[in-house]
């Protein structure tokens, strides 16, 4: 079993911890996020770092506190650095661009697709073909990510559609003659 949760999480330069009762709330350059603490953990803030304890020792009680110091952790780099991911459109005519509050993207479909942009987030396109999503909260940036995927997932044979940058297609071979 892991012990993630035996680690404090470590409070960088810049960034103010908050616990009221269970909510934890983040602070940072990048803005501020919270966090509903399970009844199954305790957290406290001790001298620049959080630590979580479980209050049993039961199977769901063990899972939360490795659960919730991850999640503190994603917070805490999410006001400090922030997240981002990288999508890459594959296929000919298939494009994005980012006007005002929507990025529209060209995907082959008799109709442009457009997508407004949330406000916790910010999407750029460096070129037409790669869109990069960057924001504090690590859950809605790979939520919107996978929201622009599907709508054209990659496909097997020739490789177009919308594809992480760090995925890899795998390719299936054509008919045969």
């Amino acid at each position: 079993m892991s012990r993630v949760g035996k680690h404090p999480v470590a409070i960088p330069e810049g960034v103010e911890m908050q616990l009221l009762g269970r909510t934890l709330t983040a602070r940072g350059r990048l803005g501020s996020l919270s966090l509903a603490v399970s009844n199954e953990v305790t957290t406290a803030i001790v001298d620049r770092t959080v630590t979580v304890a479980p209050n049993s020792t039961s199977k769901n009680a063990l899972a939360m506190w490795g659960t919730t110091r991850a999640l503190i952790n994603n917070m805490v780099t999410g006001v400090s650095r922030g997240f981002a991911v990288a999508l890459e459109i594959n296929g000919v005519g298939y494009r994005a661009a980012v006007q005002g509050d929507t990025l529209n993207l060209q995907l082959g479909y008799s109709h442009d697709v457009a997508f407004p942009i949330p406000d916790d987030v910010t999407i750029a396109c460096e070129r037409p073909t790669l869109i990069t999503i960057r924001g504090a909260d690590r859950q809605r940036v790979g939520q919107v990510a996978a929201e622009i995927r599907a709508w054209r997932p990659p496909e097997p044979y020739k490789g177009k559609g919308i594809k992480y940058a760090t995925e890899t297609i795998r390719r299936k071979e054509g008919k045969k003659k």
